[in-house]
């Protein structure tokens, strides 16, 4: 094929359109938005971004024309639908693009929670300049679940602040120097108990929806704080409302919820030990440009027939890491 079309759903500009045509100048470009990306993708032989709206996937998997996903984001259970699943499409991401950044707003969070900030915003609003108890990270014992590239350079973060470390991942491996333990993912009941807070940095999958429940939560120190910093489904977030009602847990950070937006009516919003924002932990003001040039060089890949950078394992949901094996 001299020409391919390719459809793009990111909010990029102008500039980063031309930086991608300068990849191959035979290409078609289409920049089809939120609202044009449904019917684009029916005519698409590659498609780049991250659909936020229904689309027709049995559809444009029957046509068999799609060659390629390349999801600009992290996340990929906006495009790993069953009907791409069978198929032989295949996908990739930008898992660990912006662990920097992911990294940056766990820790901006936890210690917003564990020295008070909260309270003392609130105590700001009112002009009351009242002296307030507050926590020290220091001492703590933090447990990552999921050692990927945001997991990896969180634990970079945190351990200089004199934390303690230990990790769970599906595919344990020697511990990088940050981190004391890295135990198989199906083990991370075993270290709840140990830990003052929790951080979840798994990808969304059939098998990590609702990893975190009443059982879980009920395991972790009383006072432990939830650090969500993933995906929201990965919490059972009626059971999480009620650990921090009855005062087990002390707080949550959570970047992600069960639903986004969160409802009004989530009692979430209205708890004191609670710190939310608005799925942002990945944003950076370089962020498009970033991600253009990731883009740009697994699109070269592609049009020479070279290995894709984070190719995605369809069995698995995300890429397998250079370590796994079997």
């Amino acid at each position: 094929m001299s020409s391919r079309k390719v459809v793009l759903c990111y909010p990029l500009e102008a500039r980063h359109c031309e930086q991608i045509v300068r990849v191959d100048p035979s290409i078609e470009l289409v920049d089809a938005g939120q609202e044009g990306i449904a019917e684009q993708l029916l005519e698409a032989d590659i498609f780049i971004g991250h659909a936020k709206v229904p689309v027709p996937w049995d559809q444009i998997v029957q046509q068999g024309r799609l060659e390629w996903i390349q999801s600009s984001a992290s996340g990929l259970d906006h495009c790993l639908v069953p009907a791409v699943l069978a198929s032989e499409i295949p996908v990739s991401g930008v898992s660990g693009l912006f662990a920097r950044q992911v990294a940056e707003q766990t820790l901006a969070m936890l210690l917003g929670l564990v020295r008070s900030m909260p309270t003392f915003y609130h105590a700001q609003q009112a002009k009351q300049f009242l002296r307030r108890p507050t926590g020290d990270l220091h001492g703590m014992t933090v447990g990552i679940v999921g050692l990927g590239g945001n997991g990896r350079q969180i634990a970079r973060v945190l351990a200089p602040l004199g934390v303690r470390i230990l990790a769970t991942d599906l595919f344990p491996c020697q511990p990088p120097e940050q981190v004391e333990v890295v135990l198989p993912a199906d083990q991370l009941d075993s270290i709840l108990p140990e830990l003052d807070v929790l951080v979840l940095c798994v990808p969304l999958t059939g098998n990590t929806t609702g990893m975190i429940g009443e059982h879980q939560l009920q395991r972790l120190k009383q006072g432990a704080i939830l650090v969500n910093v993933a995906r929201g489904p990965l919490v059972i977030e009626n059971d999480l409302v009620r650990s921090l009602q009855s005062g087990h847990l002390a707080g949550a950070a959570l970047d992600v919820t069960e639903v986004e937006p969160l409802p009004a009516e989530s009692p979430l919003w209205d708890m004191p030990g609670v710190i939310i924002t608005p799925h942002v932990a990945a944003q950076s003001a370089r962020r498009i440009d970033e991600t253009t040039d990731f883009i740009c060089s697994n699109l070269r890949r592609f049009l020479d027939g070279q290995p894709l950078e984070n190719l995605v394992d369809k069995q698995l949901g995300f890429p397998r890491p250079p370590h796994a094996t079997g």
